[in-house]
């Protein structure tokens, strides 16, 4: 599997600017991906996040080493933001999502979103029984709103590689919708994309493992920073 390159090596990252928000986001790491309300602090909070990145995928053997400093980072894009970016969502793929996805990155990619679910899924057993914390890091949401929304999200993103969310059940929600993600994203990746209808929006794969992944730890890291006694 691929692996980061050591640590006194340039690190490629993009950055989608709105006219409110930034997106820095690693082009080479899906899921590392952190906003500022410019390019500067952007940048200085995905160096911030790093390290929780690295937790993240300490048990997955993909080999991910975080920077020694801000300095490595390299802005390879910079791309034009939406209201989607201003709202505080990245929205827009880096050219570099549109390359074809090899057996070895779809393999890398089962890997990393899994390791994602199960950082999120080790957020919420923690934050069972407590009351989160209100504020502008996590508004009101409770711990079982938060984990509705990350799988509703899940499933309005399958439809952007124009497969179809399976039915729900709630004793087996969560584990049906990722193996119906990683089913989705293989076919993508054998098959194509297929055209939305009348031209409507579609995901590469590269793209849906990014946006999915970036989802899936905004809100686990959200659940932990929200957690009493963190």
């Amino acid at each position: 599997m691929r692996t980061m390159a050591p640590r006194d090596t340039t690190v490629p990252i993009y950055l989608e600017v709105g006219s409110k928000r930034v997106f820095a986001g690693s082009v080479d790491w899906p899921g590392w991906c952190r906003s500022g309300r410019d390019e500067d602090a952007a940048v200085q909070m995905l160096f911030a996040y790093a390290p929780r990145y690295a937790l993240v995928l300490r048990s997955s053997q993909l080999g991910f080493e975080p920077p020694a400093d801000p300095s490595a980072f390299t802005v390879a894009e910079r791309l034009t933001g939406n209201a989607t970016t201003d709202f505080g969502a990245p929205d827009v793929p880096p050219s570099a999502d549109a390359q074809p996805v090899t057996d070895r990155d779809l393999a890398r990619f089962t890997t990393l979103l899994r390791a994602c679910w199960r950082a999120f899924d080790r957020a919420a057993v923690k934050a069972q029984g407590k009351e989160l914390t209100k504020g502008p890091r996590g508004g009101g949401r409770d711990l079982d709103k938060v984990v509705d929304h990350v799988l509703d999200a899940d499933e309005s993103y399958l439809a952007m590689l124009g497969a179809k969310a399976p039915k729900r059940d709630p004793d087996e929600r969560a584990t049906r919708l990722r193996q119906a993600v990683l089913d989705a994203l293989e076919v993508a990746v054998r098959e194509g994309v297929h055209p939305g209808p009348r031209g409507g929006k579609r995901w590469s794969p590269r793209y849906f493992v990014r946006r999915s992944a970036w989802h899936v730890l905004d809100h686990a890291w959200e659940l932990e920073d929200r957690s009493p006694g963190r």
